[in-house]
């Protein structure tokens, strides 16, 4: 019997160090087949670091490196990148539709939206890969209501997919303080918000920790989480050890989880493996910094937050949502708000899974401390939505809130990317633009054979629009001037 165990053991031994041969193979097999460009592998030297602290010290000095780096990305990308028809969609190709030189203002880099007598402050953080593009139309309407608007390009974006084969949390944060700083002397005594979406979700909340413990200021007067990166897939811890690995010999592309064709002007479709661990480090340190803070200040973890998601995420969990970040927080200060799946449509034998136990387990919950809206399907043979809102220790929704909206025929649900972007979005919206020459990278309706298309079914099924936006932005900016005291 002895005998037997140990040649299992040694069997499964052997299993394993074939599999490891095997999955190496593969690895350098993956490694040697990139087809990497000058957007992939050169260094901008002239990109943020939290230890050029000396060097730039305010928001002002930031935006003049910035000019700086955005004339490097010209001298080493753009011209090495061939122009002409064939690399319309190319995005470094000088002139492209894909170009985002040729679309003024270029929204990669920081923009201020100022006011004559602003109401108070809002800070908004996009995504890892994103741009401040993506909280552009959120913050056009803030800036409508009086208030003054800083959206930060983080470090390591807006550029070039090589920029996040470097980038580090320090910066990004390091970033974000100076940015804070600076709203927060434009608005003199009136307060500040934060507002991020992804990976700016846990970048807002450790500022707000940071301030909170006295380690940075301003306090802000409330956030608003977009899509929050709180929780991601088990898998992310492996990409610190793959990371290390791609400095190996032989093994350069492990430095990438994808790389992908670059058409979007706003956003890289290429992700570098040191942006993903980045990401989990975010979020672990965190939520150990959420529970820690629930120990020793109960009453007051956070300022008021209010956290939208959609309930089902490809990127982040829902249940990492409310079990590490709002369930540890005091009642009756937050708010989550769902966008649930389009029941009519929905065929749930044909889900890979289906988010209805999770939706009603949490509407039905009297434990939750933070109140729940359920943006959903007002009966089972509509397209129609309402909003279900029941307040925080009870299962009773106390209100339902008819919205006049309806689920787009043919959309299922919507998805991370989503959330930020209206349906007339002239890049990400539902329908092309007036101008037959513009690029339009929304919804799509393409049917042929496969593998004849460049974009991958993925790409094309998912959707990049809210479809219920309006309902959406109008929840934050109420949220906002709430905490804002108006």
């Amino acid at each position: 019997m002895i005998g037997s165990d140990q040649n299992r053991s040694c069997g499964l031994r052997w299993g394993l160090l074939l599999a490891l041969a095997g999955a190496l193979a593969l690895t350098l097999a993956g490694c040697s087949s990139l087809n990497l460009h000058p957007w992939h592998t050169e260094r901008l030297t002239e990109e943020f670091t939290a230890d050029r602290a000396d060097e730039i010290q305010s928001f002002d000095d930031y935006r003049a490196l910035e000019n700086r780096l955005f004339d490097q990305l010209d001298q080493e990308v753009y011209a090495q990148t061939e122009t002409g028809p064939a690399h319309t969609l190319v995005r470094y190709s000088r002139g492209s539709a894909a170009d985002p030189q040729v679309r003024q203002p270029n929204w990669n880099r920081s923009f201020e939206l100022t006011a004559d007598r602003p109401v108070g402050g809002v800070l908004l953080l996009h995504g890892m890969s994103d741009s401040p593009y993506s909280l552009r139309a959120l913050g056009e309407s803030l800036h409508r209501r009086g208030f003054w608007v800083v959206g930060l390009r983080l470090p390591g974006h807006g550029t070039a997919p090589s920029g996040l084969k470097f980038v580090q949390t320090e910066d990004m944060a390091a970033a974000v303080r100076l940015a804070a700083i600076h709203l927060a002397a434009k608005v003199g005594s009136r307060p500040i918000h934060l507002v991020g979406y992804s990976t700016g979700a846990p970048l807002s909340l450790a500022f707000a920790l940071d301030a909170l413990e006295g380690q940075a200021a301003p306090e802000p007067a409330s956030l608003v989480l977009i899509s929050p990166a709180i929780g991601l897939h088990s898998a992310a811890a492996l990409a610190k050890w793959k990371r290390r690995m791609s400095v190996l010999p032989g093994l350069g592309g492990m430095a990438w989880l994808s790389v992908e064709q670059e058409f979007d002007p706003y956003k890289y479709n290429s992700f570098a493996t040191n942006a993903a661990e980045q990401v989990h480090r975010m979020t672990r340190a965190v939520s150990r910094r959420v529970a820690r803070r629930a120990g020793t200040h109960p009453d007051r973890v956070l300022p008021p937050t209010l956290v939208l998601k959609s309930t089902v995420d490809a990127t982040v969990s829902t249940n990492a949502v409310v079990d590490r970040l709002l369930g540890r927080l005091a009642p009756n200060r937050h708010e989550l708000i769902l966008f649930d799946i389009n029941r009519l449509a929905a065929n749930t034998l044909l889900l890979t899974a289906n988010p209805a136990p999770l939706t009603d387990r949490l509407m039905g919950s009297e434990d939750l401390p933070f109140a729940l809206t359920l943006v959903s399907n007002a009966g089972p043979e509509t397209r129609a939505v309402v909003a279900r809102r029941k307040a925080a220790h009870t299962a009773e929704v106390s209100q339902t809130e008819e919205l006049d909206l309806a689920w787009p025929v043919g959309v299922i649900s919507l998805s991370h990317v989503a959330l930020p972007f209206p349906p007339d979005d002239p890049l990400y919206g539902r329908r092309p633009p007036g101008s037959k020459d513009a690029l339009f990278l929304g919804q799509m309706d393409i049917r042929g054979e496969r593998n004849l298309f460049k974009l991958s079914p993925n790409w094309l099924l998912r959707l990049r629009h809210n479809p219920f936006y309006s309902y959406l932005e109008a929840r934050v900016l109420a949220w906002i001037e709430r905490a804002n005291g108006q």
